[in-house]
């Protein structure tokens, strides 16, 4: 049975979402919400763009659910406001599971989160909230991602890790196994992570410099 879906945003990321949930999922997007002030168009996708102070009014939580469709904004406090905004209205809140992702967790999955294609989640694995996975990622055995957190592509979490509360984590990133990372950590693209992460600590790997010798010297290329 087809499910009716209205998404918050009007970016990237909800055109996404409506990509996704209408491609490989049971739910209908019907309509888009975002703050009054934010709206610039009357539609998105062909559908839609109503005020999120009357969308409980016009598509009504007890025959829709709802999906934030939103980034790692502040740390993704914005996503994690709208998402219990949303929830005090009463909605249910979708959570989108590629058909293309290896999920093995026995279904250890919140509300609201993003789970796109080529991910592995592998057992005994315990995914919270309002969780983004983009895709590639690696999610190793006994691992636990806290709520509003957002992990980019081709991040490998070794078995056993155990990620805090709003914490962002880059592309190519690597967290070795049995460490933990605190609430609001931001681990930067391509960063190895060896030891635990205390809260609101930032971790960059070193970008790669330009070497001295320009391209048109370069042989055998």
């Amino acid at each position: 049975m087809t499910k009716r879906l209205v998404v918050f945003g009007t970016g990237d990321i909800a055109e996404l979402a409506h990509y996704y949930f209408s491609h490989d999922s049971d739910y209908e997007v019907v309509a888009f919400t975002v703050d009054a002030a934010y709206i610039t168009s009357p539609e998105c996708c062909g559908l839609p763009v109503i005020a999120f102070d009357e969308v409980a009014e016009r598509f009504p939580p007890d025959r829709h659910s709802l999906f934030v469709a939103l980034s790692y904004s502040r740390l993704n406090a914005v996503r994690k406001e709208k998402f219990l905004a949303a929830r005090a209205l009463g909605y249910p809140l979708a959570s989108y599971i590629s058909s293309r992702a290896s999920v093995l967790n026995d279904g250890r999955i919140g509300d609201n989160c993003f789970i796109l294609e080529d991910n592995t989640i592998q057992p005994f694995v315990r995914i919270g909230d309002n969780v983004t996975l983009w895709s590639g990622n690696h999610i190793g055995h006994h691992s636990t991602i806290g709520d509003h957190s957002f992990i980019a592509s081709h991040v490998v979490v070794s078995g056993g890790v155990t990620i805090g509360e709003q914490c962002f984590i880059g592309v190519n990133a690597t967290l070795r196994d049995h460490i933990g990372v605190g609430d609001r950590c931001v681990i930067g693209a391509g960063a190895l992570l060896l030891a635990d992460a205390e809260a609101e600590g930032v971790y960059i790997g070193q970008g790669t410099e330009r070497a001295k010798v320009p391209s048109s010297r370069l042989r055998r290329i």
